[in-house]
């Protein structure tokens, strides 16, 4: 898929996103968090008859205008003892950076306007929540174009790190076969998606 036309299946899915009405995309959020506590619980339940106790670490992404709203999911993390992280960009063209995230921090204008948490130790995240503007069936990824998160996979994969990507996205995002949209190499898939409506394909618990 050329450039040109990946640019216009993002505005076309950014459409999308700004015709959805704010209670829709609000209850929408609810339901993805409530699937997210779910999975969470069940993975920590998996964990700890494997006799693992090491705290877990999950990068999220704080919420962007139509976002997926999931910080209620991260307050509810961080009381069952997880640690929850956020990602910060250190410059173009690097991997993102995650650091660690309470409820009670104050987050500060990043990059893009993102808001980031204040710096400290680096955090390897053990599960990825990853913003996902479009995505098929087969778990391929559309981002906003910048390949941040395309090169975050990468490298974690690249390093060793034994990790799942797990893509968040609105129900509209789904992007159709006749779209004839084609990841291209430096594309890295996903392990599953969660929609408002559902899973594209069962996460695995470990």
């Amino acid at each position: 898929m050329s450039k040109n036309s990946a640019d216009q299946l993002r505005m076309r899915l950014r459409s999308k996103r700004e015709a959805t009405p704010v209670a829709e995309r609000q209850q929408a959020s609810v339901l993805l968090c409530a699937e997210l506590r779910r999975w969470f619980d069940a993975r920590s339940a998996s964990r700890h008859t494997l006799g693992h106790t090491a705290p877990e670490i999950v990068a999220g992404f704080w919420p962007l205008d139509n976002e997926p709203d999931l910080r209620p999911v991260y307050e509810y993390l961080h009381t069952q003892g997880f640690i929850v992280a956020l990602p910060i960009v250190i410059k173009k063209q690097s991997p993102l950076e995650f650091h660690a995230w309470r409820p009670t921090d104050t987050l500060k204008p990043g990059a893009f306007g993102v808001l980031e948490p204040v710096r400290g130790e680096q955090r390897i995240p053990d599960v990825l929540l990853v913003p996902t503007l479009g995505f098929t069936n087969q778990g391929a990824r559309l981002g906003y174009g910048g390949g941040f998160y395309d090169r975050t996979l990468a490298h974690l994969n690249e390093a060793g790190k034994n990790f799942l990507a797990l893509g968040i996205a609105w129900d509209q995002a789904r992007i159709e076969e006749h779209a004839g949209y084609q990841p291209q190499a430096h594309d890295y898939p996903l392990d599953a998606i969660l929609t408002p409506s559902g899973w594209t394909q069962a996460p695995p618990a470990l």
